[in-house]
């Protein structure tokens, strides 16, 4: 689906659904709004389902892999191998989504979208755009359209996952460099120096990080995207990764589900959708804020706040996961809590 239809097709939450909710919850047996951000979420999923009566109960995990040419400048711990290798292992459930998307009941689905090399999984969907983008301090990272490719290809994903009868996503992510990526994006967007935004990933040096940021100056100079065109940006200094996501939630959004970001790589994609349409906003729910330096200002940024606050930064969609039994919590809390009725009790009333 090309982009500009699916934008066509996104229209805001339902009001009437969010305040039936929300009279639900002022009936349940506790002082009003006790709750905090779980009624919040809860209220958010009746808009988006337009309907009060909520149903989160079939969840996945699309986690999206994608290399990176950046990495060939010494800004990361270990090679592309690593992104294959784990793409793989995630389609035999062996990776740490997988334990924690059991655990939460959600189904994690691996795609490639631009690994360097072919993997093998029954479970990976192929939608490969190339393999790897390219080294974005010689030039930018993918072509326009390979940009514009990654987005409507994470759209498509929403409709067909939405198809397979999934009504609770989230955006998960598998690619070495991606912090790099991610940073250099939000650098530009955001018009911050990287040296306040970027972060060690998966474990740099001090001496490594230095390198990390110099090496996304360059990038930048080099070229000169065009903060104010999310596609110009992307496709200059991204990861199809990236794009995919960011597609994802605008897709999730044209079909009315709720869809969950996970750390800085997954919100530095929802950063790129709502800079494409702001109306993908309501549809975006929160997991936890990453104790990447990104994290904290990407969610200030989105107007959204964490359900966890745990400085977990491990990616591949593991804080969306962890957040799906917060997001249960609350929709058991919804439907089965005693109301003051039943308990032959006085509701609360504002004084």
């Amino acid at each position: 689906m090309k982009i500009e239809q699916a934008l066509s097709l996104i229209k805001k939450p339902d009001s009437g659904s969010m305040k039936k909710a929300q009279n639900r919850f002022d009936t349940l047996a506790k002082p009003l709004k006790s709750l905090g951000l779980l009624e919040d979420s809860i209220i958010a999923i009746a808009g988006i389902q337009r309907s009060e009566n909520i149903d989160i109960s079939k969840k996945c995990i699309a986690v999206f892999c994608s290399d990176n040419g950046i990495v060939s400048r010494a800004v990361t711990q270990c090679g592309q191998e690593i992104t294959a290798k784990v793409c793989e292992e995630i389609s035999l459930d062996k990776t740490s989504i997988c334990n924690i998307a059991q655990f939460a009941g959600a189904d994690v689905i691996p795609v490639d979208v631009g690994i360097y090399r072919e993997v093998e999984g029954k479970k990976i969907i192929n939608k490969k755009i190339a393999y790897s983008t390219k080294d974005f301090t010689l030039g930018a990272a993918m072509t326009r359209q390979e940009a514009i490719k990654s987005i409507e290809t994470g759209i498509d994903l929403a409709f067909y996952f939405k198809k397979l009868g999934y009504n609770f996503m989230a955006a998960g992510e598998m690619g070495i460099g991606n912090t790099t990526t991610a940073a250099a994006v939000c650098s530009v967007i955001l018009e911050t120096d990287p040296q306040y935004i970027t972060g060690k990933g998966a474990g740099l040096s001090d001496e490594g990080l230095k390198r990390k940021i110099e090496v996304i100056k360059k990038g930048i100079e080099v070229n000169n995207p065009d903060k104010n065109d999310p596609i110009d940006v992307l496709s200059k200094l991204g990861g199809f990764d990236i794009g995919a996501m960011a597609g994802f939630y605008i897709g999730c959004a044209a079909c009315k589900t709720a869809v969950v970001m996970d750390g800085v790589i997954s919100c530095t994609a929802a950063l790129i959708a709502v800079k494409i349409s702001d109306e993908v906003k309501d549809y975006i729910l929160p997991s936890h804020m990453s104790s990447e330096p990104l994290g904290r200002i990407l969610l200030e940024k989105l107007n959204k706040k964490p359900l966890i606050c745990a400085q977990m930064h491990l990616g591949e969609g593991t804080g969306a996961a962890a957040s799906f039994l917060l997001y249960d919590l609350a929709d058991n809390f919804y439907k089965k809590m005693y109301s003051f009725g039943d308990m032959d009790m006085q509701a609360y009333k504002p004084l």
